[in-house]
């Protein structure tokens, strides 16, 4: 627990920090990568088999598209209503979305299929916002706040699920700290456009956090554990990389096909 609580503490404190110098794409990025679930597997996989690591990296996939049906939520309720009612929708759909996902038992290739291309079709789903500032103000207060909030979240949702029966503490376990928090703070200090620029770098980084696992996950058993894991966090990495080009790409098109036709008119 006390491993746990230090590293979504550091989660937290890392990704604020990231978009007080690069904006809050940029921590909503840094957030979505395995920051908490990563480190953790590594201490896992000096406890464990490759066998057992293998089985836990697929399990942890199984629940990421209800992940991204929470950031779909808060994101599209941010909008409208304040942070509260936003909280609310986007756990609910989250909950509902993984019981149904862990009682349809998928093979091993659909999840990690369907777990690799949700980050994708999540971006796309997202609300399209204007710009965001390049650089985010945040105070230390807050920043103190942020942390301790995630920390208290996590201490409560591990202390609920060693009582709760077993597939919903699978469930509480999987329900996004940082997905949970960080938004709570942006939407009503930062605006609407704030947020929607950090769920959609919290997208391109689940897209890492999925490569994390599909890759570790396929790589246990066929390599050393240690290349293992160095191999999850190269493909983590190069996954949020190029999602985020696409995304940027997909972006200027539109603006420059604007400024073609405008001079066509001129």
């Amino acid at each position: 627990m006390l491993l746990k609580l230090t590293l979504v503490g550091a989660s937290v404190l890392l990704s604020t920090l990231a978009a007080r110098r690069f904006g809050h794409g940029m921590g909503g990025t840094i957030a979505g990568l395995p920051m908490i679930v990563g480190p953790i597997m590594g201490f896992v996989l000096l406890q464990e088999t490759p066998a057992q690591a293998s089985a836990i990296a697929l399990a942890t996939l199984v629940c990421l598209p209800a992940t991204i049906v929470h950031v779909l939520g808060f994101a599209w309720c941010a909008t409208r209503f304040r942070w509260g009612v936003a909280l609310l929708a986007a756990n609910v759909a989250f909950l509902s979305l993984g019981a149904a996902l862990l009682a349809l038992r998928l093979p091993p290739l659909w999840a990690c299929a369907v777990a690799l291309l949700s980050p994708a079709l999540g971006t796309l789903a997202l609300p399209r916002r204007c710009e965001a500032p390049a650089v985010a103000a945040i105070p230390r207060a807050e920043l103190a706040c942020r942390v301790v909030a995630a920390m208290a979240m996590a201490w409560c949702i591990m202390r609920s699920a060693g009582v709760a029966p077993a597939g919903l503490s699978g469930l509480l376990l999987a329900i996004p700290i940082t997905g949970n928090i960080l938004p709570c703070f942006t939407l009503p200090r930062h605006g609407a456009a704030a947020t929607a620029a950090l769920l959609a770098g919290f997208v391109r980084g689940l897209l890492g956090f999925a490569a994390f696992f599909v890759a570790l996950h396929a790589a246990l058993g066929r390599m050393p554990p240690a290349s293992a894991y160095g191999l999850a966090w190269l493909a983590a990495l190069l996954a949020a990389l190029a999602l985020r080009g696409l995304t940027q790409r997909a972006r200027r098109a539109p603006s420059a096909g604007q400024v073609s036709a405008s001079s066509t008119a001129a």
